[in-house]
C-alpha cells in the first residue's frame, strides 16, 4: 500500500541542501555516470529516461524551505538532452562534457538530475548522466545504470539477454517512497554523541606533504588515478583475510597508516556508510551518512601491520550501530562542509558484469570524477573483478600535483608492502620510492666541495697578512691594525700565553670588552695550541663562574679586573693591560685542523647551560664555504656587531680576515644603539652585515639602511614580512639557519627580491641535512620531521656530557660519520631546499589542535601596525591552556584593537589558533645574544568575569531565538553559534524566525562572518 511521501528533507538531504546554497561548491555534489554507446536508438533511450524519472520520485524532487523546516515537493521531471558533437575534435568533447558534469544545478526549482547524450562522429554517442547528491548515492548509479538498460530493452522492442537479466532490477511499481526516515532515534543520538564527541575533540589535524594547514571546504578539483591488476587484488584479497579484516578494512587501514607516518597523531578518516533499509534496496536517493572513523585509540606505528588493521576494523565497527545519526546531530560546533573531515575515504564493489544496452556495445564509467574537489584530499576505490581501481581526488589550490601523485606513490607503496608482510611493524614498511629516497638521501646532499681542511682559521689568516700586510684588517673606534700588526699582536700574545702555562688542548676563558684587540687574542689561543670560550662582561656572574667551571678552562684571560666570584673560579688569571704585554719564556705549538677551536655554552632544556666543542675542521669548512657564497674579499667590510658569546658572532669576526677584507667591531650596547650603528654603518663604508631577526629590527627602527649592504640573517626563523621589509633595504640577503652544534650555519638561502615564502635554503659545502621520522627513517618531501645534520661541521660533543652527547650525536646511516638531531622540525621544499617549522618542543595542543607558535607570530607580524611579536601559552583558571599574543606597536602606526588583530589573524588562521588576549609591550625581551626570551614574556592580566553586557531590542529578540531554537538558556550576546553546537538545520530556523520577527532575509553563509548574537543584530538593523 503506498503510503504519503514524507514532508520533511533528512538530515542528511537538509545539510547538502544548506552547503548548496552557500555557494562556491565547485559541482562537489554532482554525481555522474558515463555510458559510452558505439550505437543507440536515441529516442529509445528518451523514453528509457522517461520510463525510469517516473518510477524513481527521488529524480524529480525540488526542495523547499518553509518557516524553518526543508521540505520535499514533486517537480518536473528530467528528460534527455541531444547535443551534437561530431564536429567537434576529441578534445573538445572532452571538455563539453567536463563543463556538462559541472553545470549548476537549482535544488529549488528542479529537477536535480538531467540527462544528456552527446552524439560523437558515425553512431557512437556518450551518456552523460548527473545526478545531485542530494537526492542520490553511489549505490543509486548501480540501479540507474541497470533500469536504464531494461527500459532501453523495453522501449527497444527488445528483451534482455537472459545472461544480463540478474544484472537488472525488476520494474514493477514502487510501494515505497526514496528518503529515508527524516530525524534518527534520540536515545541512538545520545549514545552516538558519547562515542564521538570526545574522539572528535582530540582529533588533529593531517599531516600531507607541503600543505600548511587541511581544508574541508569544496573546491575545484583533479585527480591522479591508478590500478591494482586482478593478481594483485587476489594477494590482497588473501592479506586482509589473514588478518581478520574485510578488503575496505585493509584499504581504510593502509591510509589511516600513511596519516600516522606522515606524523598526524589522531586523524578521522571520514567515510559514507549506507543507511539502506531492506525495504529501500533498489531504490535511487540518497542513502549514505558520511561518519568519521577516528585513529584508533591505542594504537602506534610500531604495532604488526594487521594488528594495526584489526584496531582500525574495531574502531569502524564500533561506529557501525550509529550510522543513521547525522554527525552534526551528534557533535555540536560544525560549520556547514562539503566535506565532513579533511580526508575521506570511498570503497565500492564495481558489478561484475555491465547491463546490456540491446544492439549496442557499452562501456560504463561509474568512477567519473565531478571536477571538484570536496576536502583537501579524498581516496576512491573501486573494486571489481578484473582489480582495483583508485582515484585520489584533491584541490590543486592547497596541494600541488606533484605532491598529490606523490601521496598517491606513498600509499601503494605502503599498501604492497603490507600486503605482501603484513606481519611487519607499520613503521617499517616502506613509504619512498628508490627515486625520491636517492633524492632526499643523495640529490639534495651532494655538498662534497674541496676545501683546506687541513689548514685552521689562523693560518688563512696569516696567509693573507703575506699577501697584504698594510692593508687594514680590523678597525675599533679610534684603534686600527694592519694585517702585519694583527699577526704581530698575535704571536705576541700566544707567547704570552705559553708563559702563563697554557698548552696544547687547553680551554682558554675570554672576559673580554670589544676593542680591537678581541680577534688578536682570539687568535691567539689557537696560536697557544688551545681553544677559547667566551664568557660576555654583560652576562650575570653566577652564570659566568659556572662556565668558567664546567668548561675546566686553565686560564681566564681578561682585560679588566673581573668579579671576585669569577676570578676565585679560574684557576689562573692573566690579565692584559692597556700597553704591550711581555711574553713569557716557554713557546708555544699552535693548533692543527684536527684539534679544538672554542667551546660556546648554550642554554640546556634543564636549566643547566651545556658546553658545545668545534673543531677546526668544522670552523674552517663553515668560513670558506661562506666566503665562496658570499664572494668574500678585500674590498669588503664586515660590520662585528654580535656578542663574542653567540656563535655568529664568529663569522663576522674571521671571514673577512680570512679573505683579506676588514673587520669593523662595533662597541659594546650598538646592538641597541639603531642610530649610532646605522651611522657607524655610513661611517666605516660596511658592505657586510649580520644580525638577528630582532637585532634586524631594531636596525631598521632608525631608518634606511645604506644602499648596497649584503644582509646575513641567522639565530632566529626570519618571519616573511621581515623578509620582505630587509629585502627591499638592501643589495643582497642570505637566511641562515644551524645550531650551535653544527658550527655556526648548517643552510642557507638567497632571499629573492619579492618572497612569497622563507627557506633555510640547501647545505652547505660538506653538509648533509636529513628530514627523518621517530625511527630515523627518510620522510617524504614536504612532511616535516626532525631534522638531522651531518658532515664536516658536526661539533665534537658536549663538553664533560658523554650521555648528553650519545643522545645528541648519534651514527650517520646514510654517510658514515655522525649527525646531529637538532630537535628543530623542517621539510623539503619539492625544489630541493628546506623549510623551517620551528622546535620540536615549541608545539603545542590547543583543544586538541597541533599548533606552531612560530606560524602565529608570522601572521601577527604580517599586521602593518606590528613591529615585533610574540606568543606564548599561559595556563588559565579552568586548567585549560590558552594562546596569548604579545605584540610591538610599529612606530607612528594607527592604534590597533585586539579585535583589529582577532580579524586579522582569522584571514589567514583556523580560529583555534587566535590568542585568546594580547599584551602591548614597548619591546619583546631579548637574551643577551639577541633572540627572544620566551621566558621573560610578562603574565597576561587576569580578564575579568563580567556579566552579560545590556542589550537592545534586536540583539535581546535574537538571543531569544537562540535559546528557543538550539533548546538552551543564558546565551550571552558574544558567544559563538557554532561553539554552542550550531548545525545546518539552526541555521535554518534561526533564519526562518529572524524573517518572522522582523522582516529581514538573511543569506546562510553570513553565520560564518557573524556568527554571534550581537554580530548578527548588527546586520539586521543595517538591513530594517
Amino acid at each position: 500500500m503506498p503510503h504519503s511521501l514524507p514532508p520533511h528533507a533528512s538530515p542528511f538531504q537538509r545539510g547538502i541542501w544548506i552547503t548548496e546554497r552557500l555557494g562556491h561548491t565547485h559541482g562537489v555534489f554532482h554525481m555522474p555516470v558515463l555510458i559510452s554507446f558505439d550505437r543507440v536508438d536515441a529516442d529509445a533511450l528518451a523514453r528509457a529516461v522517461s520510463t525510469v524519472t517516473s518510477r524513481h520520485p527521488a529524480l524529480s524532487r525540488v526542495f523547499v524551505e518553509r518557516e524553518g523546516n526543508v521540505l520535499l515537493e514533486t517537480g518536473a521531471a528530467p528528460v534527455l538532452e541531444l547535443v551534437d558533437v561530431s564536429g567537434d575534435c576529441a578534445e573538445s568533447r572532452e571538455k563539453r562534457l567536463a563543463e556538462d558534469a559541472v553545470r549548476p544545478f537549482d535544488l529549488e526549482a528542479g529537477p536535480p538530475a538531467r540527462f544528456t547524450l552527446h552524439r560523437g562522429p558515425g553512431d557512437a554517442a556518450v551518456l552523460l548522466a548527473v545526478v545531485h547528491h542530494a537526492v542520490f548515492d553511489g549505490e543509486s548509479k548501480d540501479v540507474l545504470v541497470a533500469e536504464l538498460a531494461a527500459a532501453y530493452a523495453q522501449a527497444a522492442g527488445e528483451a534482455a539477454p537472459a545472461a544480463d537479466r540478474s544484472a537488472t532490477v525488476p520494474l514493477p511499481a514502487l510501494e515505497s517512497d526514496a528518503e529515508p526516515d527524516p530525524e534518527p532515534d534520540p536515545d541512538l543520538v545520545r549514545r552516538a554523541a558519547d562515542r564521538y564527541g570526545p574522539r572528535w575533540a582530540a582529533a588533529t589535524e593531517p599531516v600531507l606533504p607541503g600543505l600548511p594547514q587541511a581544508v574541508t571546504a569544496p573546491a575545484a578539483g583533479a585527480s591522479v588515478g591508478w590500478r591494482m591488476d586482478a593478481q594483485g587484488r587476489a594477494a590482497l584479497a588473501e592479506a586482509a583475510q589473514s588478518c581478520g579484516v574485510t578488503v575496505f578494512e585493509f584499504l581504510l587501514a593502509a591510509l589511516h597508516g600513511l596519516l600516522l607516518r606522515y606524523g598526524g597523531e589522531a586523524v578521522p578518516v571520514s567515510v559514507p556508510l549506507s543507511v539502506r533499509t531492506a525495504e529501500q534496496a533498489g531504490q535511487i536517493g540518497l542513502f549514505v551518512n558520511e561518519l568519521p572513523v577516528h585513529a584508533p585509540a591505542g594504537a602506534n606505528a610500531g604495532m604488526p601491520f594487521a594488528a594495526y588493521a584489526r584496531a582500525v576494523r574495531a574502531e569502524a565497527r564500533g561506529g557501525y550501530p550509529f550510522r543513521p545519526v547525522p554527525f552534526g546531530t551528534a557533535v555540536g560546533g560544525l560549520t556547514p562542509r562539503a566535506g565532513l573531515a579533511p580526508v575521506s575515504f570511498g570503497y565500492r564493489r564495481g558489478r561484475a558484469v555491465d547491463p546490456v544496452f540491446p544492439g549496442s556495445a557499452v562501456r560504463v564509467d561509474r568512477t567519473v570524477f565531478s571536477g571538484a574537489a570536496r576536502n583537501t584530499l579524498h581516496l576512491q576505490a573501486v573494486d571489481t573483478a578484473d582489480g582495483l581501481a583508485f582515484s585520489l581526488q584533491y584541490a590543486p589550490a592547497v596541494l600541488s600535483p606533484d605532491a598529490a601523485a606523490r601521496i598517491a606513490g606513498h600509499y601503494t607503496a605502503l599498501l604492497e608492502a603490507a600486503t605482501a608482510t603484513p606481519e611487519a611493524a607499520l613503521n617499517a614498511l616502506p613509504l619512498l620510492g628508490e627515486a625520491e629516497r636517492h633524492l632526499v638521501v643523495e640529490e639534495w646532499n651532494d655538498t662534497a666541495r674541496a676545501y683546506p681542511r687541513e689548514r685552521t682559521a689562523l693560518d688563512l689568516v696569516r696567509e693573507r697578512a703575506a699577501e697584504t700586510p698594510d692593508a687594514l684588517a680590523v678597525s675599533a673606534g679610534a684603534e686600527r691594525l694592519t694585517y702585519r700588526a694583527l699577526v704581530e699582536r698575535i704571536d705576541e700574545l700566544a707567547a704570552v700565553l705559553g708563559g702563563a702555562g697554557v698548552r696544547q688542548g687547553d680551554v682558554v676563558a675570554l672576559h673580554l670588552e670589544r676593542s680591537a684587540d678581541l680577534p688578536a687574542v682570539l687568535l691567539a689561543v689557537h696560536a697557544a695550541g688551545a681553544a677559547y670560550l667566551p664568557l660576555d662582561p654583560g652576562h650575570p656572574t653566577e652564570r659566568l663562574a659556572f662556565l668558567l667551571a664546567d668548561s675546566g678552562a686553565a686560564l681566564l684571560v681578561a682585560d679588566r679586573e673581573p668579579a671576585p666570584e669569577l676570578a676565585a673560579a679560574a684557576p689562573a688569571v692573566l690579565r692584559l693591560g692597556g700597553g704591550r704585554t711581555q711574553p713569557g719564556p716557554a713557546g708555544v705549538v699552535p693548533a692543527r685542523a684536527g684539534d679544538l677551536a672554542y667551546v660556546l655554552y648554550t642554554s640546556g632544556s634543564t636549566g643547566r647551560p651545556k658546553g658545545v666543542e668545534i673543531g677546526h675542521r668544522a670552523l674552517v669548512n663553515l668560513l670558506t664555504s661562506f666566503a665562496d657564497r658570499l664572494g668574500s674579499g678585500r674590498q669588503h667590510v664586515w660590520l662585528g656587531l654580535t656578542s663574542l658569546s653567540f656563535d655568529i658572532s664568529g663569522l663576522e669576526i674571521l671571514l673577512p680576515l680570512i679573505s683579506g677584507g676588514r673587520l669593523v667591531l662595533a662597541p659594546d650596547g650598538a646592538a641597541l644603539d639603531a642610530p649610532g650603528t646605522v651611522g657607524l654603518i655610513r661611517r666605516e663604508g660596511v658592505t657586510h652585515l649580520q644580525a638577528t631577526p630582532s637585532g634586524w629590527r631594531v636596525l631598521l627602527s632608525a631608518g634606511p639602511l645604506p644602499a648596497g649592504l649584503t644582509g646575513i640573517v641567522g639565530g632566529e626563523a626570519l618571519p616573511l614580512p621581515l623578509a620582505r621589509e630587509l629585502r627591499g633595504s638592501l643589495g643582497r640577503l642570505v637566511n641562515g639557519y644551524g645550531p650551535t652544534e653544527a658550527t655556526i650555519y648548517a643552510t642557507c638561502a638567497e632571499v629573492p627580491a619579492e618572497p612569497d615564502t622563507v627557506v633555510i635554503g640547501r647545505p652547505i659545502a660538506n653538509t648533509r641535512a636529513y628530514v627523518l621520522d621517530a625511527h630515523g627513517r627518510p620522510l617524504p618531501v614536504g612532511i616535516p620531521g626532525e631534522l638531522h645534520l651531518g658532515g664536516d661541521g658536526v661539533a665534537n660533543g658536549y663538553r664533560g656530557r658523554p650521555e648528553l652527547t650519545a643522545e645528541r650525536f648519534v651514527k650517520d646511516p646514510f654517510a658514515g660519520g655522525r649527525m646531529y638531531r637538532t630537535g628543530d622540525l623542517a621539510a623539503w621544499t619539492p625544489e630541493g631546499e628546506l623549510e623551517f617549522h620551528g622546535r620540536i618542543d615549541d608545539q603545542v595542543k590547543i583543544r586538541g589542535h597541533r599548533v606552531e607558535l612560530g606560524e602565529i607570530e608570522a601572521a601577527l607580524l604580517d599586521h602593518p601596525a606590528v613591529a615585533a611579536a610574540a606568543v606564548a601559552v599561559c595556563e588559565q583558571a579552568e586548567g585549560e591552556p590558552a594562546l596569548v599574543g604579545y605584540r610591538v606597536p610599529a612606530p607612528g602606526g594607527a592604534p590597533l584593537s585586539d579585535a583589529d588583530l582577532r580579524d586579522h589573524l582569522l584571514r589567514t588562521l583556523p580560529a583555534v589558533m587566535v590568542p585568546r588576549q594580547f599584551v602591548t609591550l614597548d619591546q619583546l625581551p631579548l637574551t643577551p645574544s639577541g633572540k627572544l626570551d620566551r621566558r621573560a614574556l610578562p603574565a597576561p592580566p587576569r580578564v575579568a568575569v563580567t556579566g552579560p553586557a545590556e542589550t537592545d531590542d534586536v540583539t535581546a529578540g535574537i538571543l531569544a531565538i537562540w535559546e528557543e531554537v538550539l533548546g538552551a538558556t543564558g546565551i550571552g550576546p558574544e558567544d559563538d553559534l557554532f561553539d554552542l553546537g550550531g548545525h545546518s538545520l539552526t541555521i535554518i530556523q534561526i533564519t526562518a524566525r529572524i524573517r518572522a520577527s522582523f522582516g529581514v532575509e538573511l543569506d546562510f553563509d553570513l553565520f560564518f562572518d557573524a556568527s554571534t548574537p550581537v554580530a548578527l543584530a548588527a546586520v539586521v538593523r543595517e538591513r530594517r
